[in-house]
């Protein structure tokens, strides 16, 4: 999420499909620069304790082509449904309270050739009025929240494992994930994913997108990834994105801004069905 420097003036907004976060009035956002906790989206939700022990009876690397081969699966699987996308974007004041926010709802499917189409069926008057939200924003929502590590990417990025961890109902192993190297005008995960130790599904992941890119010159923005946390839901034996939330403190040179985000991803249904194949 993206801040714009404005030296004259306002530059207008637009909504809709526009995202990153920037500022609308350079004195409102010198306004936000109040004191106060500093949030950030919390990865251990819902997590035991880390046993750093290597997994037993099977290798590090074996665990890794297996769970990148279900993620392969996982990500096919996914094209032959439909399902819901739930969108609420807010800014909060250094009270935590909400001064601003963006609700839409989409009917997600894929055609023939695994083409993404979305059809806005819900769409709210933005109320957000320090910040705006660009493309990168929708990527994050549409790509990184609901990545997959499928094992045609592997190769573009390291994997370290960190060790066992219990989350919720199941016992998982631990795995950072870094890019080998960032290509000019590509984007990569950075963060940490949960692989269930019985089926080698992922079924938990945190982190963010990289790089930030940094301002060049004045009047160009400089965007800022909020970290995210996403869980998956079981949909007729696959683990499909179910729930990411975001709730971080974007620090700008000038300002910091406090931004919350709940995407939900649900009623699943396989394309030409009316029964829906999961409800969270």
């Amino acid at each position: 999420m993206g801040r714009h420097e404005v030296e004259r003036g306002i530059r207008t907004k637009t909504f809709g499909k526009q995202f990153a976060i920037a500022a609308a009035v350079l004195a409102v956002l010198l306004g936000g620069l109040a004191a106060g906790a500093r949030a950030q989206t919390d990865c251990n939700d819902g997590n035991g304790v880390l046993d750093m022990t290597p997994p037993k009876g099977i290798t590090e690397q074996e665990v890794i082509q297996k769970f990148t081969a279900q993620e392969s699966k996982v990500r096919d699987a996914r094209m032959h449904y439909i399902h819901t996308q739930d969108v609420l974007v807010q800014t909060l004041d250094d009270k935590s309270a909400v001064d601003g926010q963006f609700h839409e709802i989409a009917t997600v499917s894929y055609d023939d050739k695994g083409r993404r189409q979305e059809k806005v069926t819900f769409g709210e008057q933005s109320t957000l009025r320090q910040v705006q939200l660009t493309q990168t924003d929708f990527d994050d929502i549409h790509t990184f929240m609901a990545w997959t590590l499928t094992k045609e990417e592997l190769p573009l990025y390291n994997l370290t494992y960190a060790g066992q961890q219990h989350v919720d109902d199941l016992d998982t192993y631990v795995f950072h994930i870094v890019p080998k190297k960032e290509e000019k005008g590509k984007r990569y995960f950075d963060g940490k994913v949960w692989v269930d130790n019985r089926d080698f599904e992922v079924v938990k992941l945190c982190g963010k997108s990289v790089p930030d890119m940094q301002r060049v010159k004045k009047g160009q923005s400089l965007d800022i990834r909020p970290q995210f946390v996403s869980f998956r839901q079981l949909v007729d034996g696959q683990w499909f994105p179910a729930f990411a939330r975001v709730d971080d403190t974007l620090n700008f040179k000038a300002l910091s801004i406090h931004i919350r985000e709940i995407v939900k991803y649900k009623d699943y249904k396989k394309a030409g069905s009316e029964s829906a194949a999961a409800k969270p």
